[in-house]
């Protein structure tokens, strides 16, 4: 049997990648079980992948709808519950996944750690689980109710649109000390991205996501190390503006608990200027700045300063992964609660 040259080449590849024997080669034909190659096994099915832009359609489709209208109401009343039901989602999703564990409201609960004393924006998803209760009982979940809010609040602020899947169920547990490994602001670069990839998401997520502090407050509790003390024994951090330090923060923080907007130059838009206030140094906290400093991130802060583009188009793809993180979506997870503060009671 004569062979092409173009066929012997793939004949000697393939002996090269298997190891065959050339005499046994020449007497069977080449197919997948002379080659010993395996066929492929079924590629598992993630728990996100039974997530379904349709999972309402038949059941409640007026679901959107409601969320939609009800968030919009309470953030034209009070336009930073905004950026409050964005970090409540981020709050929830990093700790036992998006399963609305963060709010359940027990003694030990997420909700009661040191890191969500500053978390708002509960009572709008209980408002908005309450005509949902009268209009589809038991078929939306708290934890969808948290992510499609979480899209809306972003859209009403000049933020992005996305699709979201649904089919969440509900966590049953929500443990205090777990939520306290949120980052608070202190962390340093490593840290960041290692809490991240334990959750799914890449560098250019951590990027993207923390551009959600062009929006919202911080307390001054979780940036005070980065100013001076009044007996002068520590000094403030070069890495702050010291305009913004002396002009602005050191007035503005008198108590821990006082509130701070992250982005010092339009708190109250959706848009980029978040990566610019970095360059200039008015990243409130540690962790924001580093961002821009650290040779591991700063190339992505300095892609998103000159294309501020691809900041809403980036912001809404990690927005998704954050929504897919650890989800419960087989049958025998999770519940959908009738009350998103406690779990169903057993029958």
């Amino acid at each position: 049997m004569k062979l092409c040259s173009s066929t012997l080449s793939i004949v000697l590849v393939l002996l090269e990648l298997f190891m065959i024997d050339v005499v046994s080669l020449t007497k069977l034909p080449i197919t997948a079980a002379a080659l010993n190659v395996k066929k492929p096994l079924a590629k598992a099915v993630r728990a996100e992948d039974l997530l379904s832009f349709n999972h309402y359609v038949k059941t409640c489709p007026q679901a959107e709808g409601i969320i939609q209208q009800k968030v919009g109401d309470w953030i034209q009343k009070d336009f930073t519950l905004a950026a409050s039901i964005i970090r409540l989602h981020f709050h929830d999703c990093v700790v036992r996944g998006c399963d609305a564990s963060i709010l359940l409201n027990h003694q030990a609960s997420e909700r009661r750690a040191f890191a969500s004393r500053t978390l708002r924006g509960f009572e709008v998803i209980d408002d908005i689980k309450a005509e949902l209760e009268r209009q589809c009982p038991k078929t939306v979940s708290c934890a969808d109710i948290l992510t499609a809010a979480t899209r809306d609040a972003t859209i009403i602020a000049g933020g992005p649109f996305w699709e979201v899947p649904f089919g969440r169920k509900d966590g049953k547990i929500s443990i205090l000390k777990e939520a306290d490994m949120v980052p608070q602001g202190q962390e340093n670069i490593t840290q960041l991205i290692n809490f991240f990839q334990a959750r799914g998401l890449n560098m250019l997520d951590l990027v993207t996501l923390s551009g959600a502090h062009t929006m919202g407050r911080s307390s001054c509790h979780a940036f005070k190390h980065r100013l001076s003390n009044f007996n002068g024994t520590r000094k403030p951090d070069p890495s702050l503006n010291s305009m913004y330090l002396n002009n602005f923060l050191k007035k503005k923080c008198k108590n821990d608990l006082d509130l701070v907007y992250l982005d010092a130059i339009t708190p109250k838009t959706f848009d980029p200027m978040y990566y610019s206030n970095l360059n200039k140094k008015l990243g409130l906290l540690s962790t924001d700045q580093l961002l821009k400093s650290d040779k591991r991130t700063g190339p992505f802060v300095t892609a998103l300063v000159s294309q501020p583009s691809l900041f809403e188009s980036q912001f809404s793809v990690s927005m998704v992964k954050l929504g897919n993180v650890q989800v419960l979506t087989r049958p025998n997870e999770g519940e959908i609660r009738v009350n998103c503060n406690f779990v169903n009671a057993k029958k």
